[in-house]
């Protein structure tokens, strides 16, 4: 049973999630009007991809969207901007494990609470972190990995797109389950420049997301994946060890991607885009894209699986980061 199938249970303990309703009036006409989907990343990036794609399909069945770039602040701008518009569902959030999970969790008084400013209408899609070595460095497994950095005590290096990613925190899930505390984590501003410095050769080990271009190189041998972080093997690679393969059943380090609503945003509107989104995500053609793109499509998800998600990440990660030190704002 997959891990997602069984959060209700086991965050029961954190309370059942309460999708308001709305003195708003005119859900029975929605859309009258264009969408505002705000992307809290730069145009072209793997959150952009889903996003646009969603926009495409939703276009045809619903309403026009309008997708709007915010990028920075680790998501912070974007997800407030969301947070603190009108409930009406016009302004809608492609949101992340960043802006949900991780930024608000390591940002001193975040401008808002992802459990409480926002509510989830569904997850699409999921982006699988993996740790990965160059080909030069001799090692072929993840217990060789573990092996070879205690036999070679601080001097593995691995980089990734920057701290607070879902990259950094696969690898710093790993160094923890591990007992690897002296692998010294490199920051990129972002992960195409550290990619490339990767399959140069410069760097032993690197922390990213799966996507086309990594697929390529671990398939032409310029580099080996050692582990994909989910509880599942990709459709797109089912040669690639899962955590639970090799010893590591916690290393699950996937990336959401979902849309979210101003708190107050009228039930009916959020479960009407939640059921159209959940028919586009079920076509065959938009599952594929989604799964050349290096993603896993997310077809059983819905307002309440999406929130019950994010909080069992929230309690799942907040150790994690403390225990990394990490800080943002």
């Amino acid at each position: 049973m997959r891990r997602r199938d069984m959060l209700t249970g086991a965050i029961a303990a954190f309370g059942a999630v309460s999708i308001p309703s709305s003195t708003v009036g005119g859900e029975a006409d929605y859309p009258r009007q264009p969408i505002r989907l705000v992307v809290p990343r730069s145009a072209g990036g793997v959150v952009d991809i889903v996003a646009r794609l969603w926009a495409e399909q939703v276009k045809q069945r619903l309403s026009n969207i309008i997708v709007e770039n915010q990028g920075g602040g680790g998501g912070l701008i974007a997800a407030s901007t969301v947070a603190h518009a009108k409930p009406d569902g016009y302004t809608l959030l492609a949101g992340t494990t960043s802006e949900l999970v991780i930024t608000p969790a390591i940002t001193p008084n975040p401008p808002y609470d992802p459990l409480q400013d926002l509510i989830p209408i569904t997850l699409m899609a999921e982006s699988v972190s993996a740790l990965m070595v160059h080909s030069s460095l001799p090692v072929h497994s993840l217990q060789e990995l573990v092996a070879y950095d205690r036999a070679h005590p601080g001097t593995l290096v691995y980089g990734s797109a920057g701290v607070g990613t879902a990259a950094h925190l696969c690898a710093e899930l790993f160094k923890q389950l591990a007992g690897l505390r002296d692998i010294v984590h490199v920051p990129y501003r972002g992960a195409n420049a550290g990619l490339i410095d990767f399959f140069a050769g410069r760097l032993p080990m690197f922390a990213a997301s799966i996507s086309p271009q990594v697929l390529a190189m671990h398939s032409n041998g310029t580099i080996r994946v050692l582990v994909a972080g989910t509880d599942h093997r990709l459709r797109a690679a089912p040669d690639i060890p899962i955590g639970s393969d090799v010893g590591f059943p916690e290393l699950i380090t996937v990336q959401f991607m979902g849309l979210f609503a101003p708190r107050g945003t009228p039930e009916p509107i959020v479960q009407a885009v939640a059921a159209v989104s959940h028919d586009i995500l079920l076509k065959p053609d938009v599952q594929q894209r989604l799964i050349e793109d290096g993603f896993e499509p997310l077809t059983d998800s819905g307002p309440e699986k999406a929130a019950n998600f994010i909080r069992e990440e929230l309690v799942r990660w907040t150790p994690v980061l403390k225990a990394s030190g990490l800080s943002g704002g």
